[in-house]
């Protein structure tokens, strides 16, 4: 279970804090998935960010099965994304010298050496997305849509409970975007995950489902189509 409750996030300026997030609550059960939408400002990257520990909130609670990532210091909340999230960007960011291979298995490197059985699992994981023939593949011998696709079963690979996608089909044409819409909803709910997309694109939204938007720092209840 995902639980946010009253979530706040400032910044300081130099006339005063700038509030972008002022009570969120969101919940999400084992399995279930929803859309984060809105105008660019809006905070929808930084309530990512922050369910991701990839930025602390100014007030409110996050708990993912009932863990709270903030209670540590920086090197516990490193370990709890490590293990319990995963990450699909807008922009792939793919390690350009490292096959795709390489790059999914790439976040278990922090957990030391990568064994037979999570190479297994690497490899599954690209013919999932379609991609097994081209696993000794280097990023640039890929199209956009294959690198996205690594980029997601790189996602994948630690079997996160929490799956966090900023605009991941935003520089995808629309076939590409539709597979790889595809493949985030299959894969991460697979062993009960969670999903949190945030997109600007309808066809990504309607196909994840249960639309929120982000007005005045808070979720509301959306619908595709009236996220801009």
């Amino acid at each position: 279970m995902l639980e946010v409750a009253g979530l706040a996030k400032s910044f300081p300026s130099a006339a005063g804090p700038v509030r972008v997030l002022d009570g969120v609550d969101l919940r999400l059960a084992p399995g279930s998935r929803c859309t984060v939408m809105g105008p660019s400002g809006s905070g929808k990257s930084t309530l990512l960010a922050i369910l991701g520990t990839l930025d602390e909130p100014t007030g409110g609670t996050v708990r993912l099965d009932g863990l709270d990532p903030f209670a540590g210091g920086p090197a516990e909340r490193a370990a709890f994304r490590n293990r319990h999230v995963g990450f699909v960007f807008q922009e792939h960011h793919l390690l350009d010298g490292c096959t795709a291979l390489d790059n999914v298995v790439l976040p278990a490197l922090a957990r030391g050496r990568i064994d037979g059985a999570l190479e297994d699992r690497a490899r599954r994981l690209l013919s999932r997305v379609g991609l097994d023939s081209r696993a000794g593949h280097l990023p640039g011998e890929l199209s956009g849509g294959e690198r996205q696709r690594v980029a997601v079963a790189r996602a994948l690979i630690m079997e996160p409970r929490l799956v966090l996608a900023d605009e991941p089909t935003g520089q995808l044409d629309a076939h590409a975007a539709a597979l790889v819409a595809e493949l985030l909803v299959e894969l991460a709910a697979e062993n009960g995950g969670m999903l949190v997309v945030v997109t600007h694109a309808d066809a990504l939204a309607a196909r994840v489902g249960s639309v929120h938007r982000l007005v005045d720092g808070r979720l509301v209840a959306g619908a595709a189509g009236d996220g801009r």
